[in-house]
């Protein structure tokens, strides 16, 4: 095999590998975030309209569903809108 026949087969090992990495980093953020929304408990937190913008523009790649499986602060109508 040539060099450039190599890398390219080493490829997709390497895009599993930082795929694995990626989702042990939003496990351990949900996982976060669901902690420290506990520790809030009940009070309402209350988004700037820079912070919802954020989230908004963030939130729009992941559309309503994806949103709702994740959001802890805010609904996702709330970022969406």
């Amino acid at each position: 095999m040539s060099s450039g026949l190599a890398e390219l087969a080493q490829i997709p090992w390497t895009v599993v590998l930082s795929g694995s990495r990626t989702i042990a980093q939003i496990d351990y953020l949900k996982a976060e975030n669901l902690l420290l929304r506990e520790k809030l408990r009940t009070k309402r937190v209350i988004l700037t309209d820079a912070e919802r913008k954020r989230l908004a523009m963030l939130g729009k790649a992941l559309g309503r569903k994806g949103l709702a499986a994740i959001a802890t602060i805010a609904s996702p109508e709330t970022i969406l809108r």
